[in-house]
């Protein structure tokens, strides 16, 4: 049985946070019935070290890379997952950004099944 809801994380840059907010909002239904732009964002510290052959957006081929981040957290819709994905990827800097996908059970059904 496929999952009604997931819960998506992904990392960014605080400068980007608006236009990945505004961009995630515009791409899916609200999941909370009287409310849009439902987002949980927390500080975090990312990081990486970039390989040859990559083209990061921040820090040097071959060097680790640690950098404050915001973590944003939300729940999308199932229909509306790849659309979702797909607005991340147009507007994130990063050339591979980490986004974690996590089947969510609804809180309602949990309560009223």
């Amino acid at each position: 049985m496929e999952p009604a809801a997931y819960k998506v994380s992904v990392a960014i840059p605080a400068d980007h946070k608006d236009i990945l907010l505004d961009a995630i909002n515009g791409s899916m239904q609200q999941m909370y019935p009287g409310y849009d732009r439902v987002f949980s964002v927390a500080k975090t510290e990312g990081t990486w070290r970039s390989l040859e052959g990559s083209n990061p957006f921040i820090g040097s081929t071959g060097e680790i890379s640690v950098e404050e981040e915001l973590r944003i957290d939300f729940a999308v819709k199932a229909e509306d997952l790849r659309n979702v994905i797909l607005a991340i990827r147009r507007v994130h800097p990063y050339e591979e950004p980490a986004i974690d996908i996590l089947p969510m059970i609804m809180w309602k059904n949990v309560i009223d099944p």
